[in-house]
């Protein structure tokens, strides 16, 4: 059995968070549902174990403050991926300078892409179907009238379990002490 993937998110439990899966939903059926969220360190394989990890992600977001989040533009990486997905707007910066302090020692991982602070809507399966969705994507946030803005205060590491099947290991608050359960 291969080794599992690990990553930290930031579950987005609101109004913005219910529109994101909804809209998921709409563009891509056949995906199994995702819980809408930021994502801190992409998918990887760790240098060490799930405790050592644990014991650094403690560390590193114990010192982390809270911030806000603005998301912006719905956005596609066409080209690169046919991925649709809303830009961070405001906070991206902070979400950058955080993935840098996390991607080293156990959790450092040489990512395929560069770092870019996102909210994915949904990864299609040709660059055709993406084009599509972006424009039904544009349309239904541009007639979105909640609030935009995201306070990440608490963090999840998570663990790959299956294609598309991910497991919470660990709540994981900024500027506090890990929380296991």
């Amino acid at each position: 059995m291969p080794s599992p993937r690990y990553a930290l998110v930031a579950y987005i439990k609101s109004a913005i968070g219910d529109f994101v899966e909804n809209l998921r939903r709409e563009l891509h059926p056949s995906l199994p549902l995702l819980a809408a969220h930021l994502t801190l360190l992409p998918p990887r394989l760790l240098q060490g174990s799930e405790g050592e990890a644990l014991q650094l992600l403690e560390r590193i977001c114990a010192k982390a403050e809270p911030f806000q989040v603005t998301l912006g533009a719905m956005q596609t990486f066409i080209p690169i991926t046919a991925t649709v997905y809303i830009g961070v707007a405001h906070g991206a910066s902070r979400m950058e300078e955080l993935h840098r302090e996390l991607n080293r020692q156990i959790l450092r991982f040489a990512e395929e892409w560069p770092y870019v602070p996102h909210l994915t809507i949904a990864k299609m399966n040709t660059k055709t179907a993406a084009e599509q969705a972006i424009e039904i994507a544009r349309r239904r946030w541009q007639g979105y009238s909640g609030s935009r803005q995201i306070l990440l205060d608490r963090l999840t590491f998570v663990r790959e379990d299956g294609p598309n099947h991910w497991v919470d290991l660990a709540p994981v608050p900024l500027g506090g002490s890990l929380v296991s359960h």
